[in-house]
């Protein structure tokens, strides 16, 4: 059977990302960030179809440009097919972007023991032998990396932010991409945050009994805190200022953005203006991801302010 051929026009018309790396190091976090900047993912693709899948996108009635697989150990003996795989799309022309994900051992096994997860090549031994014995098998794929991303000492935020800069680089992403993190002020401030909002003046659902055990993904919470009218206002000055500033930080060649939306707890109010913010910029064509960072943590006790 004749494999299909994929178009040299791809090279510079498409994006294509192979995620590949050890088990634990972060591969399903990044086909995420890249779904959330419009990446059509899949995940544990077999390597063999690497090229038809490529085609099919290609031949879609509305052809999909933005194309993320993740490949690795799960797949068995189909990966040993990769390196083939990869050449056969290269012969087209096509240069696809190889993201391996690395972390030292003792990381890895304490993301195991966390997530109480079976390393896959662990069933004849333990999480540290399925490790090493996964290295091996991936040297040749990793002296193919376009990238290779140690995330042992990456937060999740971090190694987001660290991941959208390498696609904006290599992919060459015309659009400010613009990711907005909410986060609670009695957990202190993200870091690495380019923009810091604080919305603690805004009315607190937190006082409402019914509404506090909900966060801000909630329709009831949402309404709360949208109806207002200070709130209506404040989005209507908080859009107008982003207006004024995203197109001059584009004209002065700023590729990722970081706004911080805070209030007490990072569970109500800044979860609901990221979501309203996000919406809003998305409809101006911005390329947005948001990560509610405390959103998950439990109520302290005692009031808010």
């Amino acid at each position: 059977m004749e494999k299909p051929r994929i178009e040299h026009r791809l090279n510079s018309e498409y994006s294509v990302i192979i995620i590949t790396g050890l088990s634990g190091a972060g591969k399903s976090q990044a086909l995420k960030t890249l779904e959330d900047l419009g990446y059509f993912c899949v995940d544990n693709l077999p390597p063999s179809l690497i090229p038809t899948f490529i085609q099919l996108c290609t031949q879609a009635r509305e052809p999909i440009r933005k194309i993320a697989m993740v490949v690795d150990i799960r797949g068995g003996e189909f990966f040993r097919d990769l390196s083939d795989a990869l050449d056969e799309v290269r012969k087209s022309g096509l240069k696809p972007l190889i993201l391996f994900l690395e972390a030292d051992d003792d990381t890895l096994v304490r993301r195991f023991k966390e997530t109480r997860r079976r390393h896959p090549l662990s069933s004849q031994g333990g999480i540290l032998e399925g490790i090493r014995e996964e290295r091996l098998k991936l040297r040749d794929i990793k002296s193919q990396a376009s990238i290779i991303m140690d995330t042992s000492d990456l937060s999740p935020s971090e190694f987001r932010k660290k991941l959208l800069d390498v696609v904006s680089k290599q992919a060459k992403i015309e659009k400010l991409l613009i990711s907005i993190i909410t986060f609670g002020f009695k957990h202190g401030l993200p870091l690495d945050a380019d923009l810091v909002f604080d919305v603690r003046f805004l009315p607190n659902p937190h006082y409402v009994d019914a509404l506090r055990p909900l966060t801000g993904l909630d329709p009831e919470v949402s309404k709360y805190v949208l109806e207002a009218p200070l709130t209506r206002k404040f989005l209507s000055e908080f859009e107008r200022f982003l207006e004024f500033l995203l197109p001059n930080y584009i004209e002065e060649g700023k590729s990722h953005l970081t706004i911080a939306i805070g209030c007490t707890g990072g569970r109500h109010r800044s979860v609901v203006i990221a979501e309203v913010l996000k919406a809003h910029l998305e409809s101006r064509d911005h390329v947005v991801v948001v990560e509610h960072r405390d959103i998950e943590r439990e109520e302290a006790g005692g009031s808010e302010k």
